[in-house]
């Protein structure tokens, strides 16, 4: 009787840490796909934020008038 009273406390036990496990392994998992949006939201957020960047220099380099030419001097031969 005493084995048979040892094999169900196993069993529980057994079954309790499992399922103790897939309540771990569950949030672990919810927790790194919030992690994952997160770095993925901010990704968008910081591409946004350079695409306006780059569009602000480029329509002020734009603006700007060309540079003149430079004229190079031609040496003479003495």
């Amino acid at each position: 009787m005493s084995d048979d009273t040892d094999a169900k406390t196993r069993a529980a036990e057994r079954a309790e840490r499992s399922e103790r496990m897939a309540r771990e392994g569950a949030q672990a998992m919810a927790e790194h796909l919030a992690a994952v949006k997160a770095v993925d939201e901010r990704t968008v957020k910081l591409r946004a934020l350079r695409l306006a960047k780059e569009a602000e220099e480029a329509a002020a380099k734009a603006a700007e008038p060309p540079a003149a030419p430079k004229r190079s001097r031609k040496k003479v031969a003495s």
